[in-house]
């Protein structure tokens, strides 16, 4: 479970060009730290990389992880993000 975690956090920058923004990636992390995103909603955002049943229950535990956060701690990890 963790192996594909890893694999798919490897794998969405990418897919993306070096150096020119990814609107996928800046979306799915931007759905991944909002509170108000359910987790249908943030399944949908990334159905194009869920191709079976593990993965969409371990982008779940991934999305849960982030939803047990304090505000705080998700504002930081934006910000990192950003940097």
């Amino acid at each position: 479970m963790k192996l594909v975690m890893v694999l798919m956090l490897a794998a969405l920058p990418l897919y993306c060009y070096a150096g020119t923004g990814c609107q996928l990636v800046q979306e799915a992390v931007r759905n991944t730290l909002d509170s108000q995103v359910s987790v249908p909603q943030f399944l949908d955002s990334l159905r194009v990389f869920l191709t079976d049943t593990a993965t969409a229950n371990a982008m779940i535990e991934f999305k849960q992880c982030f939803l047990k956060q304090p505000k705080e701690i998700l504002e930081n990890v934006g910000l990192a993000i950003v940097i």
